[in-house]
């Protein structure tokens, strides 16, 4: 259990550090530190993100930060489409599975480096801009447009928590900061209510596709996970943006590095 608590601490940490996207780091910290196989770590990962991102859901809900209405669109969006990559995720080989997880992160790492500067003032008023903010009642001026990105969005989330037992964060925030308005924090809010909800119902359908989780290490390992998140949240006020992504960044290229080094092992 003490594997487990530490490794969910672990995770919580970079998870409060990071806003929404260090849940994926989740599945390879039980793949290496507990030695099961992704199909094994997927759900108990998902439980863990859930209850870490719930916490800092709740609070970007109390600061009025969450966009709900769209974060609602997004759940309903993602949950039909987690079956199918929970489907996948069991006719896939290991080593494919590891591979395609590697180059998730490696992909993650990149964007972070290339950002490397605040968001641009003209970003948020860009053409591209198809969920862009009404500068009267500061919500979102919602289009036909604007519910297709937001279903989008949605639909890949749900299928990559499926696929690879990851939140979606990854996925949410950079589509959201590319093709919306929000501010940053309510991006991150919002992501964080929307990995809460399809990260659960990503366990309830892994289940229902025959996964067994054992409640012992899950137990610990979700509950250091939202320890850690609050810890994470506190370091995060005295941490530069810049040294997080930085950071986290140079962490998803060592971990992929050993989830190639992990997939070639398998062949």
């Amino acid at each position: 259990m003490l594997i487990s608590s530490l490794l969910g601490a672990l995770v919580g940490l970079v998870l409060g550090l990071t806003g929404a996207g260090g849940g994926i780091l989740a599945v390879p910290a039980l793949v290496f530190g507990m030695g099961w196989s992704m199909q094994q770590a997927a759900p108990v990962a998902l439980l863990a993100v859930a209850s870490g991102a719930l916490i800092g859901a709740v609070e970007g809900l109390r600061k009025h930060l969450v966009r709900w209405r769209a974060a609602l669109l997004m759940a309903l969006a993602a949950l039909p489409c987690i079956g199918f990559g929970v489907s996948q995720a069991q006719l896939l080989p290991q080593r494919w599975l590891l591979g395609l997880f590697a180059a998730v992160m490696l992909l993650v790492a990149a964007r972070l480096l290339r950002r490397g500067r605040p968001r641009a003032a003209h970003d948020a008023l860009a053409p591209a801009a198809l969920a862009p903010i009404d500068q009267t009642t500061g919500r979102i001026r919602w289009s036909w447009a604007t519910a297709a990105l937001i279903v989008g969005i949605g639909a890949v989330t749900g299928f990559m928590t499926g696929l690879l037992g990851v939140g979606g964060g990854f996925v949410i925030v950079p589509l959201l900061r590319r093709y919306s308005g929000v501010s940053m924090h309510g991006i991150v809010a919002t992501s964080l209510l929307v990995i809460a909800v399809v990260s659960s119902g990503g366990v309830l359908i892994a289940l229902l596709h025959g996964a067994v989780i054992p409640l012992a290490a899950s137990a610990w390992f979700a509950g250091a996970t939202a320890a850690g998140m609050l810890l994470g949240r506190l370091l995060a006020r005295r941490l530069s943006a810049h040294q997080v992504q930085y950071g986290f960044a140079l962490v998803l290229t060592v971990v992929a590095c050993g989830l190639l080094a992990r997939s070639l092992e398998a062949i």
